[in-house]
Protein backbone atom coordinates (compact mmCIF):
# COMPACT_ATOMS: atom_id res chain seq x y z
CA UNK A 1 0.00 0.00 0.00
CA UNK A 2 2.83 2.42 0.86
CA UNK A 3 4.39 1.81 -2.54
CA UNK A 4 1.06 2.60 -4.26
CA UNK A 5 0.67 5.88 -2.33
CA UNK A 6 4.24 6.88 -3.22
CA UNK A 7 3.52 6.26 -6.88
CA UNK A 8 0.49 8.56 -6.75
CA UNK A 9 2.58 11.23 -5.06
CA UNK A 10 5.30 10.95 -7.68
CA UNK A 11 2.73 11.25 -10.47
CA UNK A 12 1.44 14.55 -9.07
CA UNK A 13 4.96 15.89 -8.57
CA UNK A 14 5.95 15.15 -12.17
CA UNK A 15 3.29 17.34 -13.77
CA UNK A 16 4.73 19.49 -16.57
CA UNK A 17 3.76 23.13 -16.73
CA UNK A 18 1.78 23.69 -19.95
CA UNK A 19 3.38 26.41 -22.05
CA UNK A 20 3.90 27.38 -25.68
CA UNK A 21 7.16 28.29 -27.40
CA UNK A 22 7.84 32.01 -27.70
CA UNK A 23 6.71 33.34 -31.08
CA UNK A 24 4.24 30.50 -31.64
CA UNK A 25 0.54 31.28 -31.31
CA UNK A 26 -2.51 29.36 -30.12
CA UNK A 27 -5.78 31.25 -30.43
CA UNK A 28 -8.86 30.90 -28.27
CA UNK A 29 -11.91 29.51 -30.13
CA UNK A 30 -13.54 32.90 -30.76
CA UNK A 31 -10.29 34.28 -32.19
CA UNK A 32 -9.64 31.17 -34.29
CA UNK A 33 -13.15 31.38 -35.77
CA UNK A 34 -12.53 35.01 -36.71
CA UNK A 35 -9.08 34.17 -38.11
CA UNK A 36 -10.59 31.41 -40.27
CA UNK A 37 -13.18 33.84 -41.65
CA UNK A 38 -10.43 36.25 -42.69
CA UNK A 39 -8.41 33.40 -44.21
CA UNK A 40 -11.44 32.05 -46.09
CA UNK A 41 -12.26 35.52 -47.42
CA UNK A 42 -8.75 35.82 -48.86
CA UNK A 43 -8.90 32.29 -50.31
CA UNK A 44 -12.28 32.95 -51.95
CA UNK A 45 -10.99 36.21 -53.42
CA UNK A 46 -7.94 34.49 -54.92
CA UNK A 47 -10.09 31.74 -56.41
CA UNK A 48 -12.42 34.30 -58.03
CA UNK A 49 -9.46 35.28 -60.21
CA UNK A 50 -8.77 31.68 -61.23
CA UNK A 51 -5.77 30.98 -59.01
CA UNK A 52 -5.34 27.31 -58.08
CA UNK A 53 -4.38 26.05 -54.60
CA UNK A 54 -0.96 24.66 -53.77
CA UNK A 55 0.18 23.14 -50.48
CA UNK A 56 3.91 22.51 -50.31
CA UNK A 57 5.63 20.63 -47.43
CA UNK A 58 6.70 22.51 -44.33
CA UNK A 59 9.93 20.47 -44.28
CA UNK A 60 12.35 20.45 -47.22
CA UNK A 61 15.87 19.19 -47.93
CA UNK A 62 18.15 21.96 -46.67
CA UNK A 63 20.21 22.19 -49.86
CA UNK A 64 16.98 22.66 -51.88
CA UNK A 65 15.41 25.22 -49.57
CA UNK A 66 18.61 27.19 -49.00
CA UNK A 67 19.79 27.25 -52.63
CA UNK A 68 19.42 31.03 -52.74
CA UNK A 69 19.39 31.88 -49.05
CA UNK A 70 22.14 33.75 -47.28
CA UNK A 71 22.85 36.43 -44.70
CA UNK A 72 20.07 37.08 -42.16
CA UNK A 73 17.63 34.71 -43.86
CA UNK A 74 19.87 31.70 -43.38
CA UNK A 75 20.47 32.62 -39.73
CA UNK A 76 16.71 32.51 -39.11
CA UNK A 77 16.15 29.05 -40.60
CA UNK A 78 14.96 26.21 -38.37
CA UNK A 79 17.33 23.42 -39.42
CA UNK A 80 17.99 19.94 -38.01
CA UNK A 81 19.14 16.44 -38.90
CA UNK A 82 16.94 13.36 -38.88
CA UNK A 83 19.34 10.48 -39.28
CA UNK A 84 21.53 11.36 -42.26
CA UNK A 85 18.99 13.81 -43.73
CA UNK A 86 19.63 17.56 -43.42
CA UNK A 87 16.18 19.18 -43.11
CA UNK A 88 14.96 22.79 -42.92
CA UNK A 89 11.55 24.33 -42.28
CA UNK A 90 10.25 26.64 -45.00
CA UNK A 91 10.81 30.34 -44.25
CA UNK A 92 8.54 31.64 -47.02
CA UNK A 93 6.22 30.24 -49.71
CA UNK A 94 8.16 31.50 -52.74
CA UNK A 95 11.17 29.17 -52.59
CA UNK A 96 8.96 26.05 -52.29
CA UNK A 97 6.95 27.38 -55.25
CA UNK A 98 10.14 27.69 -57.30
CA UNK A 99 11.08 24.09 -56.45
CA UNK A 100 7.58 22.87 -57.29
CA UNK A 101 7.46 24.59 -60.68
CA UNK A 102 10.94 23.31 -61.61
CA UNK A 103 10.02 19.74 -60.59
CA UNK A 104 6.63 19.73 -62.34
CA UNK A 105 7.37 21.96 -65.33
CA UNK A 106 6.24 19.36 -67.87
CA UNK A 107 2.88 18.83 -66.15
CA UNK A 108 1.92 22.47 -65.61
CA UNK A 109 0.07 24.84 -67.94
CA UNK A 110 1.59 28.30 -68.23
CA UNK A 111 1.04 30.93 -67.13
CA UNK A 112 0.81 29.00 -63.88
CA UNK A 113 -1.45 30.81 -61.42
CA UNK A 114 -1.22 29.51 -57.88
CA UNK A 115 -2.18 30.63 -54.42
CA UNK A 116 -0.98 29.23 -51.14
CA UNK A 117 -2.06 30.07 -47.62
CA UNK A 118 0.17 28.35 -45.11
CA UNK A 119 2.51 28.58 -42.15
CA UNK A 120 6.16 29.57 -42.45
CA UNK A 121 8.91 29.60 -39.84
CA UNK A 122 11.62 32.11 -38.99
CA UNK A 123 13.73 32.10 -35.85
CA UNK A 124 13.81 35.87 -35.53
CA UNK A 125 13.41 37.98 -32.41
CA UNK A 126 9.77 38.02 -31.35
CA UNK A 127 7.90 41.27 -30.78
CA UNK A 128 4.33 42.54 -30.93
CA UNK A 129 2.81 41.33 -34.18
CA UNK A 130 6.01 39.49 -35.20
CA UNK A 131 6.00 35.73 -34.80
CA UNK A 132 8.28 32.76 -35.46
CA UNK A 133 5.43 30.66 -36.82
CA UNK A 134 3.00 32.62 -38.96
CA UNK A 135 0.65 32.40 -41.93
CA UNK A 136 1.33 33.95 -45.32
CA UNK A 137 -1.25 34.20 -48.10
CA UNK A 138 0.54 34.33 -51.45
CA UNK A 139 -0.39 34.41 -55.12
CA UNK A 140 1.97 34.24 -58.08
CA UNK A 141 1.63 34.18 -61.85
CA UNK A 142 4.55 32.33 -63.48
CA UNK A 143 5.32 32.57 -67.19
CA UNK A 144 7.29 30.28 -69.46
CA UNK A 145 10.16 32.37 -70.92
CA UNK A 146 7.99 35.53 -70.90
CA UNK A 147 5.11 37.08 -68.93
CA UNK A 148 2.97 39.99 -70.10
CA UNK A 149 2.79 43.18 -68.04
CA UNK A 150 -0.96 42.58 -67.85
CA UNK A 151 -0.14 40.14 -65.04
CA UNK A 152 1.45 42.97 -63.03
CA UNK A 153 -1.70 45.05 -63.44
CA UNK A 154 -4.00 42.14 -62.63
CA UNK A 155 -2.35 41.69 -59.23
CA UNK A 156 -3.32 45.27 -58.37
CA UNK A 157 -6.88 44.26 -59.20
CA UNK A 158 -6.58 41.16 -56.98
CA UNK A 159 -5.26 43.22 -54.06
CA UNK A 160 -8.12 45.70 -54.51
CA UNK A 161 -10.78 42.97 -54.64
CA UNK A 162 -9.32 41.09 -51.67
CA UNK A 163 -9.22 44.05 -49.29
CA UNK A 164 -12.63 45.17 -50.48
CA UNK A 165 -13.94 41.66 -49.67
CA UNK A 166 -12.31 41.96 -46.23
CA UNK A 167 -14.49 45.03 -45.64
CA UNK A 168 -11.99 47.83 -46.29
CA UNK A 169 -12.61 50.82 -48.55
CA UNK A 170 -9.96 53.36 -47.55
CA UNK A 171 -6.68 51.74 -48.63
CA UNK A 172 -3.97 52.57 -51.15
CA UNK A 173 -1.98 50.19 -53.34
CA UNK A 174 1.38 51.84 -53.96
CA UNK A 175 3.19 50.95 -57.18
CA UNK A 176 6.71 51.55 -58.45
CA UNK A 177 9.23 49.84 -60.75
CA UNK A 178 12.67 48.67 -59.64
CA UNK A 179 14.15 49.40 -63.09
CA UNK A 180 13.43 53.10 -62.49
CA UNK A 181 15.34 53.14 -59.22
CA UNK A 182 18.18 50.98 -60.54
CA UNK A 183 18.41 53.22 -63.59
CA UNK A 184 18.44 56.35 -61.43
CA UNK A 185 21.38 55.01 -59.42
CA UNK A 186 23.18 53.97 -62.60
CA UNK A 187 22.68 57.45 -64.04
CA UNK A 188 24.16 58.93 -60.87
CA UNK A 189 27.17 56.62 -61.04
CA UNK A 190 25.98 54.59 -58.04
CA UNK A 191 25.26 51.27 -59.73
CA UNK A 192 27.63 49.37 -57.43
CA UNK A 193 25.75 50.70 -54.39
CA UNK A 194 22.25 50.10 -55.77
CA UNK A 195 21.33 47.21 -53.44
CA UNK A 196 22.42 49.12 -50.32
CA UNK A 197 20.61 52.28 -51.41
CA UNK A 198 17.41 50.37 -52.20
CA UNK A 199 17.37 48.77 -48.76
CA UNK A 200 17.88 52.14 -47.11
CA UNK A 201 15.27 54.16 -49.02
CA UNK A 202 12.77 51.31 -48.56
CA UNK A 203 12.76 52.32 -44.86
CA UNK A 204 12.09 56.03 -45.43
CA UNK A 205 8.48 55.94 -44.17
CA UNK A 206 9.50 54.06 -41.02
CA UNK A 207 12.67 55.92 -40.06
CA UNK A 208 12.27 59.31 -41.76
CA UNK A 209 14.38 61.36 -44.18
CA UNK A 210 17.05 62.40 -41.67
CA UNK A 211 17.87 58.79 -40.74
CA UNK A 212 17.93 57.81 -44.42
CA UNK A 213 20.47 60.57 -45.16
CA UNK A 214 22.68 59.37 -42.32
CA UNK A 215 22.55 55.78 -43.57
CA UNK A 216 23.32 56.81 -47.15
CA UNK A 217 26.33 58.75 -45.94
CA UNK A 218 27.49 55.63 -44.09
CA UNK A 219 27.57 53.68 -47.39
CA UNK A 220 29.58 56.56 -48.91
CA UNK A 221 26.98 58.23 -51.13
CA UNK A 222 27.98 61.86 -51.72
CA UNK A 223 25.73 64.61 -50.35
CA UNK A 224 24.84 66.09 -53.77
CA UNK A 225 23.78 62.66 -55.01
CA UNK A 226 21.72 62.11 -51.87
CA UNK A 227 19.92 65.37 -52.67
CA UNK A 228 19.18 64.14 -56.20
CA UNK A 229 17.87 60.82 -54.88
CA UNK A 230 15.63 62.53 -52.32
CA UNK A 231 14.39 65.00 -54.94
CA UNK A 232 13.36 62.06 -57.12
CA UNK A 233 11.59 60.36 -54.21
CA UNK A 234 9.53 63.52 -53.64
CA UNK A 235 8.07 63.67 -57.15
CA UNK A 236 4.43 64.66 -56.62
CA UNK A 237 1.14 64.90 -58.50
CA UNK A 238 -1.36 62.38 -59.81
CA UNK A 239 -0.18 59.24 -61.58
CA UNK A 240 -0.01 60.86 -65.02
CA UNK A 241 1.83 63.91 -63.69
CA UNK A 242 4.39 61.74 -61.88
CA UNK A 243 5.10 59.73 -65.04
CA UNK A 244 5.43 62.90 -67.13
CA UNK A 245 7.92 64.34 -64.62
CA UNK A 246 9.97 61.13 -64.76
CA UNK A 247 9.92 61.12 -68.56
CA UNK A 248 11.35 64.65 -68.59
CA UNK A 249 14.29 63.79 -66.33
CA UNK A 250 17.68 63.64 -68.01
CA UNK A 251 18.72 60.20 -66.73
CA UNK A 252 21.25 58.44 -68.95
CA UNK A 253 20.09 54.86 -68.35
CA UNK A 254 18.25 52.34 -70.52
CA UNK A 255 16.91 50.69 -67.36
CA UNK A 256 15.36 53.97 -66.22
CA UNK A 257 13.62 54.58 -69.56
CA UNK A 258 12.34 50.98 -69.69
CA UNK A 259 11.06 51.20 -66.11
CA UNK A 260 9.13 54.40 -66.75
CA UNK A 261 7.62 52.89 -69.91
CA UNK A 262 6.59 49.73 -68.04
CA UNK A 263 5.10 51.77 -65.19
CA UNK A 264 3.02 53.81 -67.65
CA UNK A 265 1.71 50.61 -69.27
CA UNK A 266 0.87 48.98 -65.92
CA UNK A 267 -1.07 52.07 -64.77
CA UNK A 268 -3.07 52.10 -68.01
CA UNK A 269 -3.85 48.40 -67.61
CA UNK A 270 -4.87 48.88 -63.96
CA UNK A 271 -7.42 51.42 -65.16
CA UNK A 272 -8.72 48.77 -67.55
CA UNK A 273 -9.21 46.34 -64.66
CA UNK A 274 -11.54 48.90 -63.04
CA UNK A 275 -9.52 49.68 -59.93
CA UNK A 276 -10.66 53.12 -58.64
CA UNK A 277 -8.07 55.92 -58.88
CA UNK A 278 -8.38 56.58 -55.14
CA UNK A 279 -7.16 53.07 -54.31
CA UNK A 280 -3.79 53.05 -56.11
CA UNK A 281 -0.96 55.45 -56.80
CA UNK A 282 2.60 55.63 -58.05
CA UNK A 283 4.98 56.00 -55.12
CA UNK A 284 8.64 56.52 -56.04
CA UNK A 285 9.75 55.60 -52.50
CA UNK A 286 8.58 51.98 -52.83
CA UNK A 287 11.73 49.92 -53.35
CA UNK A 288 11.10 46.47 -51.80
CA UNK A 289 14.55 45.75 -50.40
CA UNK A 290 14.73 42.13 -51.58
CA UNK A 291 17.27 41.60 -54.35
CA UNK A 292 15.18 39.41 -56.63
CA UNK A 293 12.57 42.03 -57.58
CA UNK A 294 13.33 43.32 -61.07
CA UNK A 295 10.27 45.29 -62.22
CA UNK A 296 6.91 46.32 -60.78
CA UNK A 297 6.77 46.42 -56.98
CA UNK A 298 3.78 46.89 -54.66
CA UNK A 299 2.96 47.86 -51.11
CA UNK A 300 -0.54 48.31 -49.66
CA UNK A 301 -1.49 50.48 -46.69
CA UNK A 302 -4.76 50.91 -44.78
CA UNK A 303 -5.05 54.69 -44.69
CA UNK A 304 -6.84 54.80 -41.35
CA UNK A 305 -4.26 52.47 -39.79
CA UNK A 306 -0.93 53.42 -41.33
CA UNK A 307 0.80 52.41 -38.10
CA UNK A 308 0.26 48.78 -39.17
CA UNK A 309 2.59 49.32 -42.14
CA UNK A 310 2.30 47.47 -45.44
CA UNK A 311 -0.41 44.80 -45.32
CA UNK A 312 0.29 43.33 -48.77
CA UNK A 313 3.48 43.57 -50.81
CA UNK A 314 5.33 41.91 -53.66
CA UNK A 315 6.57 42.44 -57.17
CA UNK A 316 7.97 41.15 -60.47
CA UNK A 317 10.99 38.85 -60.65
CA UNK A 318 12.87 37.77 -63.76
CA UNK A 319 13.57 34.11 -63.07
CA UNK A 320 11.78 32.29 -60.28
CA UNK A 321 13.56 28.94 -60.47
CA UNK A 322 17.06 29.86 -61.64
CA UNK A 323 18.65 27.74 -58.89
CA UNK A 324 16.74 24.62 -59.95
CA UNK A 325 16.46 24.72 -63.75
CA UNK A 326 17.87 26.38 -66.85
CA UNK A 327 14.38 27.29 -68.01
CA UNK A 328 13.55 30.98 -67.66
CA UNK A 329 10.43 31.35 -65.53
CA UNK A 330 9.56 35.03 -64.95
CA UNK A 331 6.78 35.82 -62.54
CA UNK A 332 4.97 38.35 -60.42
CA UNK A 333 3.54 37.77 -56.97
CA UNK A 334 2.16 39.29 -53.79
CA UNK A 335 2.03 38.17 -50.19
CA UNK A 336 -0.25 39.04 -47.29
CA UNK A 337 1.34 38.46 -43.89
CA UNK A 338 -1.90 37.00 -42.59
CA UNK A 339 -0.93 36.39 -38.94
CA UNK A 340 0.56 39.85 -38.53
CA UNK A 341 -2.37 41.51 -40.33
CA UNK A 342 -4.88 39.66 -38.14
CA UNK A 343 -3.01 40.55 -34.94
CA UNK A 344 -2.75 44.23 -35.88
CA UNK A 345 -6.38 44.53 -37.02
CA UNK A 346 -7.64 42.89 -33.84
CA UNK A 347 -5.34 45.04 -31.68
CA UNK A 348 -6.63 48.18 -33.41
CA UNK A 349 -10.24 47.11 -32.94
CA UNK A 350 -10.89 46.97 -36.69
CA UNK A 351 -12.11 43.37 -36.35
CA UNK A 352 -13.56 41.80 -33.22
CA UNK A 353 -14.01 38.20 -32.15
CA UNK A 354 -17.46 37.26 -30.90
CA UNK A 355 -18.88 33.73 -30.92
CA UNK A 356 -16.95 30.79 -29.52
CA UNK A 357 -18.93 28.37 -31.66
CA UNK A 358 -19.42 27.60 -35.33
CA UNK A 359 -23.03 26.59 -34.61
CA UNK A 360 -25.97 28.86 -35.47
CA UNK A 361 -28.36 26.76 -33.39
CA UNK A 362 -28.11 24.74 -30.19
CA UNK A 363 -30.74 22.03 -29.70
CA UNK A 364 -31.65 21.42 -26.05
CA UNK A 365 -33.64 18.24 -25.38
CA UNK A 366 -36.07 18.70 -22.47
CA UNK A 367 -37.01 15.05 -22.14
CA UNK A 368 -35.23 11.77 -21.47
CA UNK A 369 -35.76 10.38 -24.98
CA UNK A 370 -33.57 12.56 -27.21
CA UNK A 371 -34.32 10.78 -30.50
CA UNK A 372 -36.67 13.54 -31.76
CA UNK A 373 -34.12 16.21 -30.78
CA UNK A 374 -31.40 14.37 -32.73
CA UNK A 375 -33.74 14.10 -35.73
CA UNK A 376 -34.35 17.86 -35.55
CA UNK A 377 -30.60 18.53 -35.41
CA UNK A 378 -29.99 16.30 -38.45
CA UNK A 379 -32.70 18.12 -40.43
CA UNK A 380 -31.22 21.50 -39.50
CA UNK A 381 -27.77 20.42 -40.70
CA UNK A 382 -29.18 18.98 -43.94
CA UNK A 383 -30.68 22.42 -44.61
CA UNK A 384 -27.36 24.21 -44.13
CA UNK A 385 -27.75 25.24 -40.50
CA UNK A 386 -24.72 24.54 -38.28
CA UNK A 387 -26.17 22.81 -35.24
CA UNK A 388 -24.92 21.63 -31.85
CA UNK A 389 -26.88 19.33 -29.54
CA UNK A 390 -26.52 19.94 -25.83
CA UNK A 391 -27.17 16.47 -24.37
CA UNK A 392 -25.64 17.15 -20.97
CA UNK A 393 -27.65 16.25 -17.88
CA UNK A 394 -27.22 19.71 -16.39
CA UNK A 395 -30.05 22.07 -15.44
CA UNK A 396 -31.78 24.20 -18.07
CA UNK A 397 -30.23 27.29 -16.50
CA UNK A 398 -26.74 25.82 -16.83
CA UNK A 399 -27.35 24.86 -20.47
CA UNK A 400 -28.60 28.37 -21.28
CA UNK A 401 -25.59 29.89 -19.52
CA UNK A 402 -23.39 27.72 -21.73
CA UNK A 403 -25.30 28.87 -24.83
CA UNK A 404 -24.80 32.50 -23.81
CA UNK A 405 -21.14 31.98 -23.07
CA UNK A 406 -20.35 30.61 -26.53
CA UNK A 407 -22.74 33.21 -28.06
CA UNK A 408 -24.85 30.84 -30.13
CA UNK A 409 -27.53 32.79 -32.03
CA UNK A 410 -30.53 30.51 -31.46
CA UNK A 411 -31.63 27.76 -29.11
CA UNK A 412 -34.19 25.11 -30.10
CA UNK A 413 -36.09 23.55 -27.18
CA UNK A 414 -37.52 20.07 -27.68
CA UNK A 415 -39.95 18.90 -24.98
CA UNK A 416 -42.99 16.65 -24.75
CA UNK A 417 -45.31 19.27 -26.33
CA UNK A 418 -42.95 19.73 -29.29
CA UNK A 419 -42.71 15.96 -29.83
CA UNK A 420 -46.52 15.56 -29.76
CA UNK A 421 -47.15 18.48 -32.15
CA UNK A 422 -44.08 17.86 -34.39
CA UNK A 423 -42.89 21.42 -33.72
CA UNK A 424 -39.90 23.16 -32.15
CA UNK A 425 -39.59 26.14 -29.85
CA UNK A 426 -37.04 28.63 -31.21
CA UNK A 427 -35.43 31.22 -28.95
CA UNK A 428 -33.44 34.17 -30.26
CA UNK A 429 -30.58 34.47 -27.78
CA UNK A 430 -29.94 38.10 -28.69
CA UNK A 431 -33.48 39.49 -28.32
CA UNK A 432 -34.87 36.84 -25.97
CA UNK A 433 -37.88 36.28 -28.25
CA UNK A 434 -39.25 32.74 -28.14
CA UNK A 435 -41.83 31.09 -30.41
CA UNK A 436 -43.15 27.61 -31.14
CA UNK A 437 -43.27 26.82 -34.87
CA UNK A 438 -42.76 24.15 -37.48
CA UNK A 439 -39.23 22.98 -38.13
CA UNK A 440 -39.33 24.47 -41.65
CA UNK A 441 -40.33 27.88 -40.29
CA UNK A 442 -37.48 27.66 -37.79
CA UNK A 443 -35.03 26.80 -40.58
CA UNK A 444 -36.27 29.73 -42.68
CA UNK A 445 -35.95 32.11 -39.73
CA UNK A 446 -32.40 31.02 -38.91
CA UNK A 447 -31.26 31.15 -42.55
CA UNK A 448 -32.56 34.72 -42.95
CA UNK A 449 -30.76 35.97 -39.84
Amino acid sequence: MLKYIDMIGDENMNKVKPRTLSGFVELLPQDQILFNKVKDTIRNSYEKFGFVPLDTPILEYSDVLLAKAGGETEKQIYRFNKGDTDISMRFDLTVPLAKFVAMNYGQLAFPFRRYQIGKVYRGERTQKGRFREFYQADIDIIGDEALELTADAELVSVIYATFKDLGFTDFTIKINNRKILNGLFEGLGLKDKAVDILRIIDKIEKIGEKAVIEMLLEVEVQEEKIEQILSFLKISGNNEEKILKMEKLDINSEDFLTGVKELREVVQLVNGFGVPDKNYEIDTTIARGLDYYTGTVYETVLNEHKEIGSVCSGGRYENLAEYYTNKKLPGVGISIGLSRLFYKLEEAGVIKASASTCADVMVIPMIEDISYALKIATSLRENGVNTEVNYSKKSLKAMLNYANRIKVLYVVFVGEDEVKSSTVTLKNMTTGEQETMTLQNAIDKVLTK
